[in-house]
């Protein structure tokens, strides 16, 4: 499936984040897409999910990124997904709102999109690679083409706080307070530019066809 015949093609970067550092990795990544000529990248995130029954939330967010729709999603020529870790688990925020998104699957909507993911922890060892592999789980349902961070990127074997092949984390620390650094800032711009260049050639492809 394509993009919109009525805009230029782009990248989602759906998110969810609490303290910031999440969404510092999304900004990272969106600079990675838009150093590319050609595509942009389109920042969203999703409303937290609370256990009141009532609807309280601002219909849009006092700070940072719009909540997304469905048609952010259908549209996209690329999907990168960002959660902190929860025990291991992505965010029930981000969950919530992939958990409605049947229509999209069963229009095959996503098949032969380019996703990735991305994460923060406040421990080394939170949970990140496996959270990142529970927002792997709905792509490939979704039909979308996985792209990770491959060993080419020299931070991959630098670094002393996030990374991972399976997409970009970020070590935030017990109480949130490590700031991004500069090898997981280049992890995510790379994951940003590959996916970009991948959004670009599979979206040729399937004007093609």
């Amino acid at each position: 499936m394509s993009t919109s015949k009525t805009e230029p093609p782009y990248v989602l970067i759906l998110y969810y984040s609490r303290h910031g550092a999440t969404r510092t990795l999304a900004e990272q990544i969106a600079a990675g897409v838009e150093s590319l000529a050609g595509i942009s990248a389109r920042l969203r995130t999703v409303p937290t999910v609370s256990a009141t029954c009532e609807a309280v939330a601002p219909s849009i967010p006092d700070e940072g990124a719009v909540y997304a729709s469905l048609e952010d999603l259908r549209h996209c020529a690329g999907l990168a997904l960002g959660s902190p870790t929860r025990f291991g688990n992505m965010a029930s925020a981000l969950k919530h709102f992939l958990d409605g998104t049947t229509e999209l699957w069963a229009n095959g909507a996503l098949i032969d999109k380019p996703a990735t993911a991305f994460t923060s922890s406040s421990s080394i060892h939170g949970g990140q690679e496996t959270t990142l592999i529970s927002m792997l789980l709905p792509l490939l349902h979704q039909g979308m083409v996985y792209a990770g961070v491959p060993y080419s990127e020299m931070a991959l074997f630098n670094t002393s706080s996030g990374g991972t092949p399976y997409g970009t984390s970020h070590l935030a620390g017990p109480r949130s307070e490590r700031p991004v650094d500069e090898q997981e800032r280049q992890l995510a711009q790379a994951q940003g530019r590959r996916l970009a260049r991948l959004a670009l050639a599979l979206s040729s492809l399937q004007e093609a066809d």
